[in-house]
């Protein structure tokens, strides 16, 4: 087992309180996003109002719809069901199975040319108790100087979540080790501000290189790439002001990976959205790399795809 793998196991039981403030922190999120100067890369507007049947039962906001909190409230409703089905779904999702899709989608995030080729890198460190997909061993390949066939590589630099406050801000730092990582005042694991060598952890905003690659956890994902977070918003605002951030700067903008378990995946349309939920670029499953947007269609290689919805 790696390092990293066997320090998750030990994680202690988490807290998902800072998760649960949907309706306050959504309205946190509005407020703060009307401060990011609003970009018009595709990839992270907010999809159209869905067309057919699926219109009568899913509400949903352009940016360009006024906001109005009734409407906010039928949306958010919507979020708070579903989030219910899913992680229902997860809790009794069999331990077997949970291993054998987090190896495949771990392999398959291994093997991909995107993540061979990326050589800045944001990533989530999984937690357990939330059920997320694992991530330790692709923490522990990207922290080790070798490839997964023991082959010498060129070190990817790293950044990985840590909270800031309950208002959905969130910083990326750059760790080297495990050992740059704390348990926070939640007993989740983040980096340090200062790491293992005493040196205050570089963050992702005030880098002078873009990230090529954002690995990012959800609760649920359809096949337009609609993502349902647990409701703090701190992924949302985050890349939004990445992506600001990149456009200014005239950087290519991250393809947005997300990892997902097969029961994560809903029907088209059952996730609703508002002007500020940032739609990504692909998600991996068990079954494969699965491209949504064009960048991620022109990245994809040669990884077979088997979509499962």
């Amino acid at each position: 087992m790696s390092a990293i793998g066997s320090y998750i196991q030990d994680w202690p039981a988490q807290s998902q309180t800072m998760f649960c403030h949907c309706r306050t922190t959504a309205t946190r999120v509005i407020r703060k996003a009307k401060e990011v100067a609003l970009i018009t890369h595709p990839r992270s507007l907010a999809l159209s109002a869905l067309s057919g049947d699926v219109t009568r039962t899913v509400v949903t906001m352009n940016r360009d719809d006024a906001i109005d909190p009734q409407h906010l409230d039928a949306i958010f409703q919507q979020k708070r069901s579903l989030r219910s089905k899913v992680r229902k779904d997860l809790k009794n999702m069999d331990p077997v199975q949970r291993i054998r899709e987090d190896n495949a989608i771990q392999n398959i995030v291994l093997e991909s040319p995107w993540f061979k080729a990326s050589k800045r890198l944001c990533a989530y460190i999984s937690c357990a108790t939330l059920r997320e997909v694992d991530t330790s061993r692709i923490v522990s390949e990207i922290l080790s100087n070798q490839d997964n066939e023991g082959n010498a590589q060129i070190r990817k630099k790293l950044y990985v979540p840590r909270v800031e406050d309950r208002n959905s801000n969130m910083r990326m730092l750059k760790i080297s080790s495990v050992d740059d990582l704390i348990t926070n005042s939640m007993n989740i694991l983040e980096p340090a501000l200062v790491d293992s060598n005493g040196n205050e952890c570089d963050d992702v905003m005030q880098a002078s290189e873009p990230v090529d690659l954002i690995i990012l956890p959800g609760l649920a994902f359809d096949r337009s790439g609609r993502r349902l977070g647990r409701s703090g918003g701190y992924y949302d605002l985050f890349l939004m002001k990445y992506q600001k951030l990149a456009q200014e700067r005239e950087w290519k903008q991250p393809l947005l990976v997300a990892l997902a378990y097969t029961l994560q995946f809903v029907e088209e349309g059952a996730i609703p959205v508002t002007p500020y939920d940032v739609a990504v670029d692909a998600v991996v499953s068990p079954s494969g790399f699965i491209p949504i947007s064009p960048v991620a269609l022109e990245r994809k290689g040669s990884t077979q795809i088997s979509l499962p919805w």
